[in-house]
């Protein structure tokens, strides 16, 4: 068996195409007698690995793409994905039990997780390549070009059982070592070394101490360390902070490393099924405590794990969701330094007041921010949201964005992607400038990546929704922006209009109609727009024709291109034309084809 590594090339490890064969030939086999379901499930496995996507292969994504799960599933509540991984690891070892012994390629998905794992089979004796042959024979000084390696799942601690293997990676590590050294004196170029340092050092750092247990006995004890687990893992996929356990009090600092920013502190207090868990936020430069909350659960109603993850999840929203108390106090001066973490809390509330001023203000910091510190994915995640902001709210910024601006901002987000990709605000905002760049397919690709990392994020999670429901997947898409509607994300009344939409298109116009009044988004054509399609719905001819008169006398080029307007937005022609209908019953004339300005 092998491994992935940098030092293999050459038919070491099984080419990609080698899979395919193979997967077609477990496929087609008859001793594979597993269901529809199965099969499909590992065909997507394999081939989301062979395309890069192998991080993504979580329950939740397998979930929605073989099981036809909405965007509700509840992984513990919902085994189906670890049933199924568990019957297609059986049948695999029983296929190449049986008939696959001396197939060229085996496959296997590994217990505790779903990516599967490729290697040669290793009771048949390697062909010599090429290649290798050229290896045996070249001249000292020749140079060669190393492929790229197969994509295969790692296993660094599985020794190889072939002899050719370590002679090949022995060259083939001289070659890297070689390249490497040739790399060094960039390594330790300065300006490499602040931009690895500032990537790191521009977010805060929260140490996450154990809680203490302030009540004798194990249990308390054991519910301490539980919930100390459940914030830790609950805080990891917040990009914007970075998350330490365990940091000596006075760390040495550099002038490229930030000091630890925050502690986290708490305590459990048992007494019979009563639990009281008290948490506070620290500000290690001057011991200040700048937030503290008690939090009281009856363990007969919710249990053990339950009331963990409930008060891990009220302590992780207060002090690092947007907005949260961490990005709210102790924030360096903006004009002092330009990084991702000091103009977060000014993105935070510009998104809250998204006012002209406050869009130029961030924009400008990040930007600043992008500048000095280009290795930073959260800074470039960020500007990248902040310019295609100016697409989705161009009415209430009163901005006119640009092809070039367009492709700005998905240049940073690919950036970012590329970066850290388990940053879900840079897969989002990759999202948006693919949805905008109409380029469909992408778009949904780059939100359920943007989910599947941290679906608690209920800005990822609503423009998710939108976009699923922009493409026709009004069900799922408006779970979504239900959700966020309920924790009152995003600026006010936007995801009221979305929710005004959800229900027009679902055949309630009357529900669509409270939504809409309950946006109050007067001043925005678009809500002027679609309220006036569910007018025209309703037969209420009067109301609809004043929203046609304020859009005539306020927004005449909106008018003149609504047909672009409503199919720029929606994917399908059946939900363009039930637009277009209720709009014309409004006494909106639609013309065939978009003006042209």
């Amino acid at each position: 068996m092998t491994s992935a590594g940098i030092d293999k090339i050459g038919p070491v490890e099984p080419t990609p195409e080698d899979i395919q064969v193979q997967l077609k030939r477990i496929l087609a086999s008859q001793e594979f007698r597993s269901p529809t379901r199965a099969r499909k499930f590992l065909e997507f496995v394999v081939n989301e690995t062979l395309e890069g996507r192998r991080d993504h292969l979580k329950a939740f994504t397998i979930a929605q793409a073989v099981f036809g799960r909405d965007v509700n599933f509840d992984a513990q509540n919902d085994p189906c994905v670890r049933i199924e991984t568990g019957r297609l690891r059986r049948e695999l070892e029983r296929y190449y039990l049986v008939v696959g012994g001396n197939d060229p390629v085996v496959i296997t998905v590994p217990k505790g997780g779903y990516v599967p794992f490729f290697e040669l089979n290793s009771a048949i004796e390697p062909e010599v390549s090429v290649l290798s042959e050229e290896l045996s024979t070249a001249d000292e000084h020749t140079e060669l070009d190393t492929p790229q390696p197969a994509i295969i799942a790692d296993n660094a601690n599985t020794p190889s059982r072939r002899p050719m293997h370590w002679l090949v990676a022995g060259v083939a590590s001289i070659a890297f070592l070689a390249l490497l050294a040739a790399m060094l004196p960039g390594l330790r170029s300065p300006d490499m070394k602040e931009a690895m340092a500032t990537a790191v050092g521009s977010r805060p750092t929260v140490v996450v101490e154990r809680f203490d247990t302030v009540s004798d006995g194990t249990l308390a004890s054991n519910i301490s360390e539980g919930i100390t687990d459940e914030i830790i893992d609950k805080l990891v996929p917040f990009k914007d902070v970075v998350v330490v356990t365990d940091m000596p009090p006075r760390q040495a600092e550099t002038a490229q490393t930030r000091p630890p920013s925050f502690a986290l502190q708490g305590s459990v207090r048992l007494e019979g099924d009563k639990l009281r868990s008290s948490a506070r936020l620290i500000r290690r430069a001057d011991g200040a405590v700048i937030w503290a909350n008690n939090y009281d659960s009856d363990l007969r109603a919710q249990g053990i794990l339950e009331t963990e993850a409930v008060v891990a999840k009220s302590i992780v929203s207060a002090v690092a969701r947007p907005a949260g108390v961490m990005f709210q106090t102790g924030a360096p001066n903006m004009a002092a330094s330009w990084d991702a973490y000091s103009c977060t809390p000014s993105y935070d509330s510009y998104r809250d007041e998204m006012t002209v001023q406050a869009h130029d203000a961030v924009k400008s910091c990040l930007q600043q921010a992008t500048e000095r510190s280009p290795a930073d994915a959260n800074a470039a995640a960020l500007l990248s949201l902040t310019l295609l902001d100016e697409f989705r709210f161009r009415f209430k910024l009163n901005t006119k964005p640009t092809a070039a601006t367009l492709k700005t901002a998905k240049e940073l987000a690919e950036r970012a992607v590329k970066l850290d990709p388990r940053n879900a605000r840079a897969f989002l905002a990759l999202m948006l400038a693919n949805f905008l760049g109409n380029d469909i397919v992408a778009a949904l690709q780059a939100g359920q990546s943007a989910y599947a990392i941290n679906p608690k994020d209920i800005e990822v999670a609503s423009e998710y929704g939108l976009r699923l429901s922009m493409s026709g997947k009004w069900d799922s898409g408006c779970e979504l922006i239900s959700a966020a509607v309920s924790k009152n994300a995003g600026p006010g009344g936007y995801y009221e209009m979305e929710m005004a939409l959800c229900a027009f298109m679902g055949g309630d116009a009357q529900a669509a109609e409270l939504w809409a009044r309950m946006s109050n988004l007067d001043y925005n054509p678009l809500r002027r727009l679609i309220l006036l399609a569910i007018l025209g719905g309703l037969g209420k001819e009067e109301q609809a024709r004043e929203q046609l008169d304020w859009l005539k006398l306020k927004s005449p080029e909106l008018v003149r291109n609504v047909r672009r307007e409503v199919i720029w937005r929606f994917a399908r022609p059946e939900d363009q034309e039930l637009f277009f209908a209720g709009l014309r019953a409004g006494g909106m004339q639609v013309d065939e084809q978009p003006a042209v300005n």
